[in-house]
Order: C-alpha cells, then structure tokens, then sequence
C-alpha cells in the first residue's frame, strides 16, 4: 500500500471513529437528559395536582372535571392517579392512558423510597410518595413526551446528517492532502528512479526546501556526491594503476638495461641493489592504490609523522635514473626555523605518490629539464611549491585542471592520460591539504601543494 492511501485510511478511520464516538455521547447525553427532566416534570405535575386537591378540601367529579380540562394540555397522551395513604384512589385523569403496573409502583412506594421511575415502551411512568399537611399520599404519573421525542429525533437527523457531511469533506481534505503530501515525494522517487551515474551527477531537488523530505533529499545527495566519486575512482582504477606503475617499471627497465650492458660484477652488485630498491618502491606504489582504495571503502587513513625535505630528495634520486638530463633543486623559505617545521602526519605511500606525480611532471613539461621546489610554512600549513619553466595552461582551462582525462594544450605531442594530477589532488585531500596551479611571467608554471602542519 502506498504511503498515500495509507495516509487517506489511517486519518480517515481515526477522525471517523472519533467523530462516531462523540455523536454517540451526545446522543446518549441528551436522551439521558430527556428523560431525567420529563421525569422530574411528571414528579412536578404529581405534587402540584395534590396541592391543589388538599387546598380546596372538597373533591367532587365536576371539580375534577374542570382541572383535568385545564391540565390535560400540560403533558400530551398522560394519565395521572393519586392515592391517599390508604392506597385508595382520589383522583384519576380523565386520558384514557392505562397504567397496567400501578400496583406494583404503590407497593414498593415507601417513606425510605419516595420516588420509582421505570419505562414502558416508549412511556415514562414516575411514582412519587409525598405527605402534605401530615398526610401521606402517593401519586402515579404515565406520560409520553412528545415535545422531547420530537426535539431527540431532530437532534438524531442534525447528527447524521452532519456526520456524513463532515466524514465527506474529511475524505476529500485527506485526499487532497495526502496528494499534497506526497506529491515531493513521487517527485524524488522519480528523479531517483532515473539517477545513473554515467549520464546524470547532477543533485535530485524537491519543490519545498524546508520540510522532511527536503532533509532527506539533501542526504541523498551529499550520499551520491561520495558514491559518484567512488564510482569514478573504480572506473578510472586501470588507468590509474598503470599511469602511477608507469614511472618506477621505466626505472625498473632502465637497470635491467644498465645491468645487461655492464661487465664489472661490482658495479653489477650495485644496480642490482638499486633494482632490489626499485622493486620494493614499486610494491609501496601498488600498496599507495589500495591505501586510496580502503579509504574510499570507508576505512581510516593509516598515518605516520614524514620528513618531507627527505622524502623529496629519495623521489629526486630514483627519478635521476630514468631522466638523467633532470635537474631539481631544493630550497628552505626563511619561515622554517627548525626540523621539525618540515615533519607533518601522513600516509608515506600516499604522500610520496603524490610527490613524484608532480616532480614527473616538472620533468616532462619543462623546457630546460629543471624544476625548483621551495618549502615554506604559513598559518600552521606547510607549503610546497613546484616551478618550473615550460608551456603554461591557459585560463579557460585551469577550471578543469583536476578533472579526469583532462590534458591542455601544453600535452599536445606528451604521452599521459590525464589522471596524475587527480590522483594527487585526491591524496592531499585524504590528508586536508590542497593543490593550486598559478602562472608566473609567460612561461612559468607553478604549482603549490599545502599540508596541515602536525
């Protein structure tokens, strides 16, 4: 069922039931209370008739003629008998109502039980016991109450009639509601219904910007924005691995080369060091991919205090054997006082991966094969910044700079695909830092990545 039509039964039944409840306590009320007040009019009538018969003393039948003339009016379809304390009547109505169980109401009539009210049909019978003037006497009313029958029975046709004016409109406001109500609803359910990640990562939106489903469509979102980045990150994973093992399999290949066309067993003994070393840099690089891959599954990132200066110089050296032309040089900016202004909290893998990502492409992008690399602190940050001289990136693409498979006009003729750049935006974000492209002069490229100092 529909949250819709859920909403439309539930509240429908609910109000419904609650609205019979209360036409039934008033029902109930007000026939109580009519028959309550008839009652104690019957009992009225029956010690006014008596007053008036002890007052005049003599009773004859004109007498009582003329009073049953002048009160028969008084109550519709009644009979009225009055008894001495004898129980023998003295005086009857002259309504021909029978009353069929006046024997049984004088016999329970006592001085401990003075008034006895039952129903008969649809009759109200009242017996009262009264003394006046020292006298006892016992008085039996039978009457119909025609004008509180009738008031009932227009009070009943107001309710029902009513009832089912007001259960009507309540159906017709719940529908109306309910499809207010859901209405941003099936309008999300839509939009995610045709969310896919290759054609659509543009953020589903509802109509009301302040209630529930608001909320809710603003979790879905910032959920997608992550499984978007997740689902490029697994789409793009060969293309990553292959760019990030490219660099250490040339120099792997490079040593094999130099071992092959070398004959001194010493020097044989060296690269095959080297080799032992590239090797094992190699397996920190793939280690560095699933590092990035336990992070995107949700796992924390494995941290460690790093050198920066140190890890700079070993990425320098191993790059030295596949581009020997490559010169870099390191400089320390006047704000770093101490050692341990360069030592900040990182994944080393990571960190190195995303260092030699940028020192490669120093090498590749320049003109004279040099780059220079200058470290600084500000505001409890630690800076690093590459430049070199070389073709530069025009405004209009700098927006795209970090983008998957983006390469400039300055690529043209460059082997690559476009992926180093993300990957290392993507560790300095893991570690809260950030990276930044500038230009300087007309051929100057510059690029500064920051670090939260530790």
């Amino acid at each position: 069922m529909s949250i819709r039509a859920k909403i439309l039964l539930y509240c429908s039944i609910i109000t419904i039931a609650l609205i019979t409840m209360v036409y039934i306590l008033i029902y109930t009320l007000f026939y109580q209370y009519r028959e309550d007040a008839f009652q104690q009019k019957q009992a009225l009538k029956i010690e006014t008739t008596l007053e008036l018969l002890t007052d005049i003393k003599i009773i004859d039948q004109n007498l009582i003629k003329s009073m049953d003339q002048l009160t028969i009016n008084s109550l519709y379809d009644e009979k009225l008998l009055i008894f001495d304390k004898e129980k023998k009547l003295i005086y009857s109505s002259i309504d021909d109502t029978p009353i069929l169980s006046f024997n049984s109401f004088l016999n329970r009539l006592t001085p401990g039980n003075i008034m006895i009210s039952e129903k008969d049909s649809m009759y109200d019978v009242v017996g009262i016991y009264l003394e006046h003037e020292g006298k006892a006497f016992y008085g039996i009313s039978k009457a119909y109450d025609t004008a509180g029958y009738s008031t009932l029975k227009y009070i009943k046709n107001v309710l029902v009639i009513s009832y089912f004016a007001i259960s009507l409109t309540l159906i017709i406001l719940l529908y109306y509601l309910s499809e207010k109500l859901t209405k941003s609803i099936l309008h999300v359910t839509r939009q995610i219904k045709n969310y896919h990640f290759e054609t659509n990562d543009n953020p589903i939106f509802t109509t009301n910007s302040k209630d529930e489903i608001a909320l809710l469509v603003e979790r879905f979102n910032e959920l997608m924005v992550k499984m978007n980045k997740a689902y490029l990150f697994q789409k793009h994973a060969a293309h990553h691995i292959s760019h990030e093992l490219k660099t250490p399999i040339a120099v792997l290949v490079s040593n094999f080369e130099k071992i092959e066309k070398e004959t001194d067993i010493n020097v044989i003994k060296e690269l095959l060091v080297a080799q032992k070393e590239g090797t094992k840099s190699l397996s920190d690089i793939i280690n560095s991919l699933l590092e990035i891959a336990k992070v995107e599954s949700g796992k924390e990132i494995q941290q460690s205090k790093v050198r920066v200066d140190e890890l700079l110089y070993d990425i320098s050296d191993e790059l030295s054997a596949i581009y020997p032309d490559f010169h870099c040089s390191i400089e320390y900016d006047q704000t770093i006082e101490d050692e341990s202004m360069l030592t900040i909290m990182a994944n080393p893998r990571l960190l190195k991966a995303a260092l030699l990502n940028l020192m490669v492409n120093c090498s590749q992008y320049s003109f004279d094969g040099s780059a220079k690399i200058n470290i600084s602190v500000e505001s409890a940050r630690l800076n690093i910044e590459y430049s070199n001289t070389g073709a530069t990136i025009n405004v209009d693409e700098q927006q795209y700079l970090f983008q998957h498979f983006f390469r400039g006009e300055n690529s043209k003729g460059k082997k690559g695909f476009g992926l180093g750049l993300v990957l290392v935006h993507k560790i300095l974000s893991l570690h809260h830092g950030g990276i930044v492209y500038t230009v300087e002069g007309s051929n100057t490229n510059k690029f500064t990545m920051f670090l939260p100092l530790s």
